[in-house]
């Protein structure tokens, strides 16, 4: 038997018992994202019937992550306002009568937020050096 039909042979024998039905990503963008962010995965089998969850890893915490949109070969996720910088693995969750958390060969790096929680930013600064729409401005005079 040659090597290409032992492959086939396997890739046959593997989808004939459902095994080859797992979801897989192979890939995420952008590879580097903040607290906020959308990320994009593209993979095989990542209906709704097949992936019930996403998540984040670092091996010490899973954080589970929104799943925006989803396709066959497609997931759109944002990255939760929590999520600490650093370097993680996405996860799935699959679905079914023996649900799995499938560890994927997908990384992304988290950067660090700019912005804090309760944090407020300024309104940008009005030309001539007025502030705001005018309204406030009006009631005072």
């Amino acid at each position: 038997m040659t090597a290409s039909t032992l492959a086939f042979t396997l890739l046959f024998s593997a989808t004939l018992w459902g095994q080859g039905t797992a979801p897989a990503m192979s890939s995420a963008s952008p590879k580097s994202a903040k607290p906020g962010d959308t990320i994009e995965i593209t993979g095989v089998n990542l209906t709704a019937d097949k992936v019930d969850e996403v998540y984040l890893t670092d091996h010490k915490f899973d954080m589970k992550i929104k799943i925006l949109e989803q396709t066959a070969t497609r997931l759109k996720v944002r990255v939760p306002p929590f999520a600490k910088a650093g370097r993680v693995e996405l996860l799935i969750l699959t679905k079914g009568d023996d649900p799995k958390l499938l560890e994927e060969p997908v990384y992304v790096v988290i950067e660090e937020s700019t912005t804090e929680v309760g944090q407020v930013t300024p309104p940008p600064s009005a030309p001539n050096g007025a502030t705001g729409s005018g309204k406030k401005d009006q009631k005072q005079q």
